[in-house]
């Protein structure tokens, strides 16, 4: 079933010098994106895999908008080849205007910003503040350690057990985008609530 346009978020490292792999899917997930007729929403970014999710977007006719912060823009980290900047007073309004931007969100892999921001997705998610499907795009197995603190948390007592249900693993762009369209298509069971 295809699934009308939406805006997907894509968190992902800005970092240079990586494994091709990495950005290979960065990319191949932009195209993907594109290809359904979605809009590819993300940090704005001019390096690393935000730019090559972007490229992979824009290469394939499709819409690359970018959430930056005014600082980043002036010292001039923001890619000039977006559809479309939107900068927002901090990083805080970044990832609210990300969050209120879009029915969806995939991690790819990245650092401590990444990994920040799929955290609060994830706890969003949780309270039912922001109800949207999120994947991590498990390129080379990066999100395994993160997948095994997770289910640490919930065999521990830290998370309720349905809660393995809020962010998904994917091993490659195809099937990141598969279970965004199956989440959306078939609206699962509402995660249970943290409290």
């Amino acid at each position: 079933m295809a699934i009308e346009r939406i805006n997907i978020c894509v968190f992902g490292a800005s970092s240079r010098d990586l494994e091709q792999r990495y950005v290979d899917d960065a990319y191949h997930l932009g195209t993907l994106i594109a290809q359904r007729g979605w809009a590819c929403y993300n940090g704005a970014g001019c390096e690393g895999l935000m730019r090559a999710v972007s490229d992979g977007a824009l290469d394939a006719g499709g819409e690359a908008i970018g959430v930056i912060p005014q600082f980043m823009v002036d010292n001039g980290w923001h890619y000039n080849r977006l559809t479309r900047i939107i900068t927002t007073s901090d990083m805080h309004q970044r990832k609210l205007t990300l969050a209120q931007s879009t029915q969806a969100v995939i991690a790819l892999p990245g650092g401590c910003g990444t990994l920040e921001e799929l955290l609060e997705a994830i706890t969003w998610r949780q309270l039912n503040l922001a109800p949207k499907p999120i994947v991590a795009l498990n390129t080379l197995g990066y999100y395994n350690p993160l997948a095994r603190m997770l289910t640490t948390a919930i065999e521990q007592g830290f998370m309720r057990k349905s809660h393995h249900r809020l962010v998904q693993l994917a091993s490659t762009p195809e099937q990141a985008i598969a279970i965004i369209e199956n989440e959306l298509a078939n609206a699962p069971e509402p995660i249970e609530s943290k409290y």
